[in-house]
């Protein structure tokens, strides 16, 4: 749960007031959820009140600014009583994009740039301080954090039907359908590899998309900066895992694909500048067929997560509460009420129809799903 809390206080003679973002447990009661939040709730404190004062410290020993991020003042991880104190970006004019709409190229080009400082710096830091993810939260991805609560594979494999469902109905789509059940039982194994370290490893947001996004405007209307919010899916992955998470939920076919390419090098040359700025060493930095050949190799992440969202980036914001009440429900009647408004929304909403599809046809272009 997601709340502001408005503080007024007397200071030396003066009267003023301050809100700060609050995030709490909201303690629904089932033992599984309360498992996954707890989770949660650790990786995401370890991450404001722990690592990222070290990532910002590096990249200001480099002379740049700190990341995009909110401060965070207070965390407490006690089971059932978990608790974020956070600043409120609303007064320095940050706020969400409509998630429908999805980004354009001047909103998705500062977050590659953000999301390019930070992943860069994680590795400044991991060259300064060898032996520092080891052990932490932080190597835990999504084949892990569910573990013991939920089944990983039921709970994207009713996703992975509700897209299957969605391509018959729309009809043409044979080769996604097929492709798409052959995913359901690599699931598990699938995000387990995506653990394994490699060249390309860097601490990732995560769950980059429209919603974990705050942008501030100028005068003129046109974003000046990004503020990254809702860390709790932080992990160390591949650099290519955030890329297209955010590139295939956030933006619409007819802005991805154009501007793919330039959107990879906007990425590339920043990577590169934070690296070479903290003094890393050639191969540190990436060639722009190096960024291609990893963005191409992680292309299934896209389509499951485009797979997971889409319904609830399209969903109107009504739609969306009723469907997070979800205290009396258990998690198979959820999925038949997800499942029930994305096959309406194929009729209904005009969205729905183009961004799903797009998505499908570039990964018949690439190779990615069989013809």
């Amino acid at each position: 749960m997601v709340t502001s809390v408005k503080l007024d206080f007397a200071a030396d003679g003066e009267n003023g007031s301050i809100t700060y973002i609050a995030k709490v447990n909201p303690c629904h009661g089932r033992e599984a959820f309360e498992y996954v939040t707890h989770n949660v709730f650790l990786k995401e404190a370890e991450f404001y009140l722990k690592l990222q004062p070290q990532l910002n410290a590096v990249l200001e020993e480099t002379g740049m600014e700190p990341l995009a991020l909110p401060r965070c003042f207070y965390g407490r991880v006690e089971k059932k009583n978990e608790l974020l104190f956070l600043e409120d970006l609303r007064p320095r004019g940050f706020k969400m994009f409509d998630r429908r709409k999805g980004l354009d190229v001047a909103h998705v080009s500062l977050v590659l740039k953000e999301l390019a400082r930070l992943h860069a710096a994680s590795l400044l830091l991991e060259k300064k301080e060898p032996e520092y993810f080891k052990g932490t939260y932080l190597n835990r991805g999504w084949a892990h954090m569910f573990e013991g609560a939920l089944d990983l594979s039921f709970v994207l494999g009713q996703h992975i039907d509700s897209a299957i469902t969605m391509l018959n109905k729309i009809g043409g789509y044979e080769s996604a359908v097929t492709w798409a059940g052959s995913l359901k039982p690599k699931l598990q194994d699938l995000f387990e590899r995506q653990m394994e370290p490699s060249k390309y490893h860097v601490l990732c947001h995560g769950d980059a998309w429209n919603n974990n996004l705050l942008f501030s405007y100028g005068e003129d209307g046109s974003p000046e900066a990004v503020m990254f919010v809702d860390l709790q899916m932080c992990r160390r992955v591949s650099f290519a895992n955030d890329l297209n998470y955010l590139l295939y939920t956030s933006l619409t076919g007819d802005v991805r694909k154009p501007n793919l390419d330039a959107l990879l090098e906007t990425y590339r040359v920043r990577f590169n500048a934070v690296m070479e700025a903290g003094g890393a060493e050639g191969e540190g930095r990436l060639s722009e067929a190096e960024v291609l050949q990893e963005f191409r190799s992680k292309n299934v992440i896209g389509a499951i997560f485009t797979m997971m969202i889409i319904c609830v980036i399209l969903l109107e914001p009504q739609d969306v509460e009723e469907l997070s009440d979800h205290k009396d429900k258990d998690i198979d009647e959820l999925f038949m009420e997800l499942r029930k408004k994305a096959l309406d929304m194929i009729d209904t909403n005009p969205l729905m129809r183009p961004r799903f599809l797009a998505v499908f046809d570039e990964f018949i272009e690439t190779g990615l799903i069989p013809a």
